[in-house]
Order: structure tokens, then sequence, then C-alpha cells
């Protein structure tokens, strides 16, 4: 925002897609409109919790335990915890809401976790997809940052028409919430049926050359010092169309 009003040119997304890319909630919305297969999902505010509890656990419930609570506004997977029953459900939304006024419920789902990077503009590509094989019970802020434990299987081990229509996915995603410069999109494969779903786009995506985003492009002919000089470009591309 305040490059925008500066008048700088800058890497990545802009206003409207980094807002979304921070709010879980207005994203499902936006994929929904954009007609893109999601994990069911249920949503309500600190408001809602505290003057219609049995309405938000009611509604929350029709999702069938296990179930994912989350904080709306959270990246790294901070708040985010696993519900089997309802206590725990109860105890895992007062958690999420304390990190942000929205939470979400999640429906559970049993999946393979494969993830797509996105480079471009109007004319947006799609890098090669990759799988998350974690060490944990979920892909929690452990798993993803401190124990080392996770492995990134690039390209991922999926089968050829499948890999296409994730990265066709991760395109629509992209355009959906009026992505520039880059994004890394998350999807489940579901094992029951190999149905692909989309789970969240990440508009700042890590970076480090260790980091998935750059991995994919590597494994899909792009260097690092390459990806950089290109995400520049399409920064100065967007600036001047302004």
């Amino acid at each position: 925002g305040l490059l925008e009003m500066a008048g700088l040119p800058y890497v990545g997304a802009g206003v409207l897609a980094s807002s979304v890319g921070m709010d879980k909630v207005a994203m499902k919305m936006m994929f929904a409109q954009a007609g893109l297969p999601q994990v069911e999902f249920r949503y309500f505010t600190r408001f809602d919790w505290k003057h219609r509890r049995d309405a938000c656990i009611a509604e929350a419930e029709s999702l069938r335990y296990p179930c994912f609570v989350k904080p709306a506004n959270l990246g790294s997977s901070v708040g985010i915890s696993k519900a089997r029953d309802r206590d725990e459900l109860a105890a895992a939304v007062e958690t999420a809401l304390r990190y942000d006024r929205k939470a979400i419920v999640e429906a559970f789902v049993d999946a393979r976790e494969i993830e797509v990077s996105v480079l471009g503009n109007d004319e947006p590509r799609a890098s090669v997809p990759g799988e998350i094989l974690s060490s944990n019970e979920f892909y929690d802020y452990k798993a993803k940052y401190v124990d080392g434990k996770s492995v990134m299987d690039i390209p991922a081990a999926i089968p050829a028409e499948t890999a296409e229509a994730v990265r066709a996915m991760a395109l629509r995603a992209f355009r959906a919430i009026d992505g520039s410069g880059l994004c890394r999109a998350d999807f489940f494969l579901r094992r029951s049926d190999g149905a692909i779903l989309i789970n969240e786009v990440n508009t700042m995506p890590g970076f480090t050359p260790f980091s998935m985003y750059p991995l994919l492009w590597k494994e899909s002919g792009v260097s690092y010092r390459e990806l950089l000089d290109t995400l520049i470009l399409l920064a100065i591309e967007r600036f001047e169309e302004k």
C-alpha cells in the first residue's frame, strides 16, 4: 500500500491480492466464485462465537470430526488446532480467536500435499508440482520450519494428467485473486479418489534458495538468478502499465 502511494514499482502481489492472501475467508470466497474445488469449510467471528456459540458449534459439527480450526488471518500455521470432539472444538476456536477476529473450521481430508509455483502478470506460468512429505500428524509450524523432517519431493510423483490439472488450477487460482509477480498455490490430492482441492495461495512464499517456490522453478529449468531477474522485470512491467 505504501509503495503504491509512493508511486514505486515493487515485486509481487498488489494490494487486493495481498489482502486476499492474508484473509483465508476472502480467499475461499474468491476460489468458490472461480469454481475451484476446495475443502468444505465454515467460518464465524468473535462476535458470533460470543453471542451464538451453539449455532457456531452446530455449523462446525456439520463438517464432522476430526476437523481443523484456524485463525483466518495468520500464516505459518500458528494458532491451528485439530479437533476430534466438541470439547476440543471449543478449545480450538478459543485459540484461533486469540489470533484473529475470524475463525475458520475446515473438514479433514486424507490427502497428499501438492504445491505449484506461479510466475508472471497477465500471462502467468506454472512450475512443475512438488509434494510435501511431512513428518508430523499434520503440517504444523514445527514440521514446516523447525524440525527439518519435512521433505520436498520435486517433481511430485503423480500421474502426468494430474500434474497438468494441478498446474492449470494454480493459474486459475492466481487469476482468481488478481495475482501478480509470484505466488505458490497449495493443493490437496485426496487419497480416496484422486480429487484435486485447492487449499490456499501464498502471495509471499518463502524465497531462500532452499524454499519450495524457487526449488520448484529450479526443477522447471529456471535458476534462482533468472527468477530474480524475471520478478524485477515483471514489477517494472506492471508499474509502467499503471
